[in-house]
This record gives C-alpha cells, sequence and structure tokens, in this order.
C-alpha cells in the first residue's frame, strides 16, 4: 500500500488532453476510423425520437439485449452514460474503507476520494499480479481493472472471486475486456460481483458516452437511487442494444483477434529499439519502459505523435509509458521516429 500524498491532478488526467488535431493518435485506446458503418446508420435512424423522451421500453430492450449478451437477468443491468457514470456512482454503497488495486485507471479512486471515502491504494509490483491477500480484510469495496490499463495485464477470473468476502463489494473495470479474444477471464455472468462495461473502445463512441453496470438488483437499486429522470438519451439506448446483438458480438470477436494480430506484430519491434514492453500483454495496447521518458514523449510530439504519459497512475514513473495498439502503418511513423530519438541520443 502506498504511503504516498495523492496528487489529484494526476488522478484526473486522462490521454485525450495529449492529442491535438491531425496528431497520429497512440494516446488513446478508441478504435480508429468512427463507428463502423451499420453502426452509424443505426444511430441515424434513431434520431427520429429525438422529439420523444427516452422510452421506458427502449430502456428494457436495451437491458435485456445486454443480459443476453452476460447470461443474465434484465434486473442486473443498469445503463450507465459511460463507464465514468459508473464510478461516479460508487460513492452510494457508502463504504467504510475502499481499497483500489494500482496501477490502474484512476477515475474511480478520484471520484470516491471526492465523496470523501477512505481509500487505501494496493500497488502491485511488476510483473503486476494479483494477489488478494495484499488487499485489507477491512476493505469493503474493492476496486480494479481486468485487463488492466495500463499495465496490458489481464488477472486470473479465479483470482478476481478470491477477493469476495462477506460484507465486501468487488467492482471490475472491464472495459477492455471485448478486446481480448473470447474474453476468457470475463466475471460478468458472476452474480455477486460489480462488473462495469463501456461502448468507448471498440466501437468508437466516446463522444457518446456509453455503457452498463451488471450486478444484483438490489445493488444496482442502491446505485440508481437519486438519478436525474432520463439519465440516458435516445441515441445512448439505441447504441447499447446495437452492440449488444449476437452480430455484434460476433463484429467484436474479429476486432480482438485483429488487435491480437497488431499487438504481436507490435512488440518485437519496439523491443528491437531497445523499449520495454510489459509482456504478456492482453489489452489493446501496451505499457512500455524506456530512459528518458519524458524527453521521449516531448520528442515524439514534435513529431506530431501522441503518446499516454504513465506518471499519472499510482505505481509508475516518468519513463513509462502507455500506446494504443495501431495497424501496421501508423506504427511504422512511431518507430521511425523512436529511431530518430536513439540516434540522437547516441550522438
Amino acid at each position: 500500500m502506498s504511503p504516498d500524498p495523492v496528487d489529484y491532478a494526476k488522478l484526473r488526467h486522462h490521454g485525450d488532453v495529449d492529442v491535438r488535431a491531425g496528431m497520429l493518435d497512440f494516446a488513446v485506446n478508441v478504435r480508429g476510423g468512427g463507428p463502423p458503418d451499420w453502426l452509424r446508420a443505426r444511430l441515424a435512424a434513431a434520431l427520429d425520437d429525438l422529439g420523444r423522451y427516452p422510452a421506458p421500453a427502449a430502456d428494457l430492450a436495451a437491458r435485456t439485449a445486454v443480459a443476453a449478451r452476460h447470461r443474465r437477468a434484465p434486473e442486473e443491468v443498469l445503463l450507465l452514460a459511460g463507464a465514468a457514470e459508473g464510478f461516479a456512482l460508487l460513492p452510494k454503497l457508502a463504504p467504510r474503507l475502499a481499497a483500489v488495486i494500482h496501477p490502474s485507471f484512476t477515475e474511480p479512486e478520484l471520484a470516491l476520494r471526492q465523496a470523501g471515502i477512505a481509500v487505501t491504494r494496493v500497488v502491485l509490483e511488476p510483473p503486476y499480479a494479483l494477489d488478494p491477500a495484499a488487499v485489507p480484510d477491512a476493505a469493503d469495496l474493492v476496486v480494479l481493472g481486468n485487463p488492466t490499463n495500463p499495465t496490458s495485464v489481464l488477472h486470473p477470473a479465479a483470482t478476481v472471486r478470491a477477493l469476495r468476502r462477506p460484507g465486501r463489494t468487488v467492482v471490475v473495470d472491464e472495459a477492455f475486456a471485448d478486446a481480448i479474444v473470447d474474453e476468457p477471464e470475463s466475471v460478468a455472468a458472476e452474480p455477486d460481483i460489480l462488473v462495469l462495461r463501456s461502448l468507448t473502445k471498440t466501437w468508437a463512441l466516446a463522444g457518446l458516452r456509453c455503457g452498463y453496470v451488471l450486478g444484483a438488483p438490489e445493488v444496482l437499486a442502491r446505485l440508481e437511487h437519486g438519478r436525474p429522470h432520463w439519465p440516458l438519451g435516445a441515441l445512448q439506448v439505441a447504441a447499447i442494444a446495437a452492440t449488444a446483438t449476437p452480430e455484434a458480438v460476433a463484429e467484436t470477436r474479429v476486432r480482438a483477434l485483429e488487435i491480437a494480430r497488431q499487438r504481436a506484430a507490435m512488440i518485437p519491434r519496439l523491443t528491437e529499439l531497445g523499449v520495454t514492453v510489459h509482456t504478456p500483454a492482453h489489452a489493446p495496447y501496451l505499457l512500455l519502459h524506456v530512459p528518458d521518458g519524458e524527453e521521449l514523449r516531448e520528442h515524439l510530439t514534435r513529431r506530431a505523435i501522441a503518446v499516454r504519459r504513465a506518471d499519472t497512475f499510482p505505481g509508475l514513473g516518468p519513463n513509462h509509458l502507455r500506446v494504443a495498439v495501431r495497424a501496421e502503418p501508423e506504427v511504422d511513423r512511431l518507430i521511425a521516429a523512436i529511431e530518430t530519438f536513439a540516434v540522437r541520443l547516441d550522438a
């Protein structure tokens, strides 16, 4: 557990702030090219509904589709305006002590601390393997990511399940789970674990804010209490329903296979340059460790390439960077830019 003082500015940092117009984006883990054409068409068709308030029937239809996708009941699904809303709702569970597993996405810790919840950090050392025994017994809320952002570590489902205790709520951020072929370590079907999902990444819907949380109905009722009427708009509900169909899930698997191929091709190209890549890696991003990380990031910025600084994640430092998995032409540009940096250092 880290005794370091809390830096709220770092907890608030997101990769999108490092990306300017026209830059090659390795900083944000969103599918390039925007949503697929069929999804654009579905959203365009839903524009006719914007003159009406979101219908309860549409919400039920979307929850039913999500429930079927994860072998749950519709009452075990709560639609969200992005997974970030789910993190903002966690303080409603009123834990006495929340344990956040790090290095990981910082939004949950930020939401809990801003609500006055006591938080302890459980900072994993490389290779970032999860040890349930490292979590204090007093923690009645435990939050982790799987796969973990930014380490690209995939924790075994059995290890995640071992975090459960009487009186404890386990929250798993599975925002990137659908980027892994067949989602082998997902706990989305577990009735006593809260699982958050996002549509932002795989479906390129960051601007629409879509997601959902799976959990026991009585827990979801506590999260939902006090939300405004119509917390999601018609386009958000339509997107959630559309991406939960069997056809969409099959397309997700094809996309996950493509990511796996791109990742496998990208890792050796980086390591050949002397970059340390944390492996095994399972997500659509890679954690790098390089000498002079801040200087390299600035060097890439000057060449219109954005990468994610990783020192904002507890447990990591300025020589850690995160890069999204991209196709070969984009990786060619990244590799060439890193090579020019290496030549400058050797000169």
